[in-house]
C-alpha cells in the first residue's frame, strides 16, 4: 500500500507539536486545589433528588467525602432529551446561565447515548434500574408476552408518567389496543396516588419510584415486567464527565467500586426504601 508521504509528515509534525506542548492542567488538580467537587442531579426527582435530598445527592456527597472533597451538589432543570441534559449539566451549560458541573448524576450507562454524545465520558454505573408494575390484588400477576399479560389492561385502567418509556410501550403494543385505558400524569408518584384511591387499577414505571411512592402499603403488589415485546425493561445508572476528564472519571470510579464494596452504597439506597441492584457491567 503506498503511502501519502505528506499526510504522514503532517501527522507526524502535529504529534511531535502535541508532546512539545504544556500538558493541559487536569480537572481533578484543579478540583483539589479548590477543596470542592461539583455535582449535577435533577430537579424534583425523588427518590433520587429532591429540594437537596435524595439518593444521588447522598451517593455524590459519600463520593466526595470518600475523595477527602466537599460537595457541591447543583440541581438542574431536565430538558427535552438526555442530550440536551448532558450538554447542560456536564460539557458547555445552559444557555440561560447555569454553569456545567464537573459530573453529572443518574446517566443511563448506553454504548448508544455515548456514541451520540462525544463531548461526554459515561461510566461508573452504580445502580440497575428496571421497569415494574404495582397492582391491585384482583388483578394477577403480569407475565407471559404481552397479549397474555396486558390483556387485562383492554378493560382497566393503567397509569404511568407521560413522555416516560412505559407510556410509548404500552401507547404501541398489541396494536395499539390499550391507548384508551393509558391513563398519563405528570410523575410516576401522582399515577400512583390515584392507584390507592381506586381510580385506576395499576401503574407502570420505573422500580425505584413506584417502590418510594407505594410505600408498604399491602392493598397493592409490585412486580418486574419481563416480556418479550418489552425490548428495555432495564437500563445501568452511572455517571458523567467531560470526555476529556479521564483521571477524574477514574477517580470517581475507582471511589464507587469502594463505596459498592463496604455497602454504602446499599445502605444509601436502602434508606430511601429503594432496592438495590448493583450492576454486573
Amino acid at each position: 500500500m503506498k503511502i501519502d508521504r505528506r499526510r504522514f509528515l503532517l501527522a507526524a509534525g502535529a504529534a511531535t507539536l502535541a508532546t512539545s506542548l504544556p500538558a493541559r492542567a487536569d480537572a481533578l488538580d484543579d478540583i483539589r486545589s479548590k477543596g470542592s467537587l461539583r455535582v449535577a442531579v435533577y430537579n424534583n426527582f425523588a427518590p433520587y433528588s429532591n429540594q437537596g435530598k435524595g439518593i444521588d445527592v447522598e451517593l455524590a456527597e459519600a463520593l466526595g467525602k470518600h475523595l477527602g472533597l466537599a460537595t457541591q451538589v447543583v440541581g438542574y432543570n431536565a430538558d427535552e432529551d438526555m442530550d440536551d441534559d448532558l450538554r447542560n449539566m456536564v460539557w458547555k451549560g445552559h444557555y440561560l446561565g447555569a454553569q456545567p458541573s464537573d459530573v453529572m448524576m443518574h446517566v443511563p450507562v448506553d454504548s448508544y447515548l455515548q456514541g451520540k454524545n462525544d463531548k461526554v465520558k459515561i461510566f461508573g454505573p452504580y445502580h440497575l434500574e428496571t421497569i415494574a408494575v404495582a397492582r391491585i390484588q384482583r388483578i394477577g400477576p403480569i407475565r407471559g408476552s404481552a397479549a397474555t399479560a396486558l390483556e387485562v389492561f383492554t378493560r382497566e385502567k393503567i397509569g404511568v408518567e407521560g413522555r416516560s418509556l412505559a407510556d410509548a410501550f404500552l401507547l404501541g403494543v398489541l396494536n395499539g389496543r390499550l391507548r384508551e385505558n393509558v391513563m398519563h400524569f405528570t410523575s410516576v408518584a401522582g399515577a400512583i396516588d390515584k392507584m390507592k384511591a381506586g381510580e385506576i387499577a395499576a401503574v407502570m414505571g420505573p422500580r425505584s419510584e413506584i417502590e418510594v411512592a407505594l410505600g408498604k402499603d399491602p392493598r397493592f403488589v409490585i412486580e418486574a415486567v419481563q416480556m418479550p415485546e418489552l425490548k428495555i425493561n432495564n437500563w445501568p445508572l452511572g455517571m458523567a464527565v467531560k470526555a476529556e476528564e479521564n483521571t477524574l472519571a477514574e477517580t470517581l470510579a475507582g471511589a464507587l467500586r469502594e463505596l459498592q464494596r463496604n455497602g454504602t452504597v446499599a445502605a444509601i439506597f436502602a434508606r430511601h426504601g429503594v432496592t438495590y441492584l448493583q450492576p454486573t457491567l
